[in-house]
């Protein structure tokens, strides 16, 4: 079993960073590769149901609340020169 490989140098999101650093051997990868069984007829669908569908407003609301405080702070600003008067 001298083919063994590290898994972690298996993983598509960083397989081409070991092989630049010659970590892991182009031709013994693809072979790996193509050795993997299909397990296509495996899959099942996934549904996925969204709590808050509509983003839009949150991301409005959040803007109205930064200018909400804003409006604060010059309030109170306001108050502090009245009462120096």
């Amino acid at each position: 079993m001298a083919d063994t490989m590290d898994p972690k140098h298996l993983d598509k999101r960083t397989f081409e960073r070991y092989l630049r650093s010659g970590q892991l051997d182009e031709a013994a990868y693809k072979r790996h590769i193509e050795g993997l069984p299909d397990v296509a007829e495996k899959s099942v669908p996934v549904e996925t149901l969204m709590q808050d569908e509509d983003l839009d407003d949150d991301i409005e609301d959040d803007d109205d609340d930064i200018e909400d405080d804003d409006d604060d702070i010059e309030d109170e600003g306001d108050e502090d020169a009245e009462s120096n008067e």
